[in-house]
């Protein structure tokens, strides 16, 4: 279906600069612009590509002028990101949506099914479960005994929602992960260790994204919760009676030891490690593999490295660890200076 940019332009209430009647079908990276494609320009480094691309309709920044002609139409917009942000979510409103159930699905004679659900072949619904209305499950998606899956909730291929656990509304659970594996709990006995039964559940609140391979463990007692908009990337490890705050966002490969409470809105970068038994205050920011052995009081800190610490002084710590080895070399020089010096004043 082909868009004018005076229809993209009313819906964004952006401002046209060029061919109003420009339409596009598609979507392009700016610097793989083709005819007939809508590209976007946010981050300043792909500002040259503009002068070059070949899509019909950039989206800009209201505040971009450009140096020198362009031959795509402009759509000026407050925020050119956010902008693209709500006309993928259009587009991807307007695709078919799955309905009816499979012949090869399973369905226990004790689930309850809402209305508009979509069971692919071979998803699975336990005894006593319920799927709610406009809910899809992939192939081999499994829901356990008793738990609960919201309204327009999306489970892709292999995902498994253990027993008695609870996905709210809205929210999208990538290919593989598990919700409500047994946590790692065991008590060391002289013959080995003993397994602690995990009898709590997770709870996965409203408006929730789950990435791929992303396991999130039940509580040994109560509940692991994921609260609403929260957004976790693909392989995450989310252990048992942990807490995630709203509207955090977790990037790839971070784990979080159990019973840790993490606050609202905050920002973890790749790999980041949290010890167990701390709580973290709303919006902290996280850089890249850092380490967080300890709780971090203070609300809207950036801490990195391990053990993290202070962002700024991090990077003064960086630039002075990459010179330790002419520092060691200068006193080694120094000591032996300081050596023969002692010698010639004996």
């Amino acid at each position: 279906m082909d868009f004018s940019a005076k229809q993209i332009a009313e819906f964004l209430q952006g401002e046209i600069v060029g061919n109003e009647n420009a339409t596009v079908n598609t979507f392009a990276k700016i610097e793989e612009g083709v005819p007939g494609a809508i590209s976007f320009l946010s981050n300043p480094k792909y500002t040259p590509f503009i002068y070059e691309t070949k899509s019909s309709i950039v989206l800009v920044n209201k505040d971009f002028v450009p140096e020198h002609p362009v031959t795509a139409t402009l759509i000026k917009v407050d925020n050119a990101y956010e902008s693209l942000a709500k006309l993928l979510q259009l587009y991807e409103s307007m695709k078919p949506k799955h309905t009816g159930i499979h012949s090869l699905a399973y369905v226990a004679p004790t689930a309850k099914i809402g209305k508009d659900v979509y069971l692919a072949p071979f998803a699975y619904v336990g005894e006593h479960a319920e799927i709610g209305d406009g809910a899809q499950l992939f192939p081999h998606a499994c829901v356990g005994d008793g738990a609960k899956i919201g309204q327009n909730t999306i489970l892709n291929s292999n995902v498994s929602v253990y027993q008695g656990c609870k996905v709210g509304n809205n929210c999208i659970l990538h290919s593989g992960c598990v919700i409500g594996a047994d946590g790692f709990g065991f008590a060391p006995t002289p013959n080995g260790y003993d397994k602690i039964p995990q009898i709590g559940i997770v709870i996965v609140e409203d408006n929730v994204e789950i990435g791929a391979n992303t396991c999130i463990d039940r509580a040994t007692m109560g509940a692991t919760i994921i609260h609403a908009g929260a957004k976790l990337d693909n392989l995450i490890q989310i252990a048992h009676n942990d807490e995630i705050g709203s509207h955090t966002v977790i990037a790839a490969q971070c784990g979080v030891a159990g019973s840790t409470k993490i606050g609202e809105w905050c920002m973890f970068g790749g790999q980041s490690g949290f010890a167990g038994h701390i709580k973290v205050a709303n919006k902290t920011y996280t850089g890249a593999q850092s380490g967080i052995s300890g709780s971090v009081k203070k609300e809207g800190t950036t801490i990195m490295g391990y053990p993290a610490f202070d962002n700024k002084d991090f990077v003064k710590s960086h630039i002075m660890f990459k010179k330790l080895p002419d520092l060691a070399k200068q006193l080694y020089d120094l000591q032996k200076k300081v050596n023969e010096l002692e010698k010639t004043l004996k």
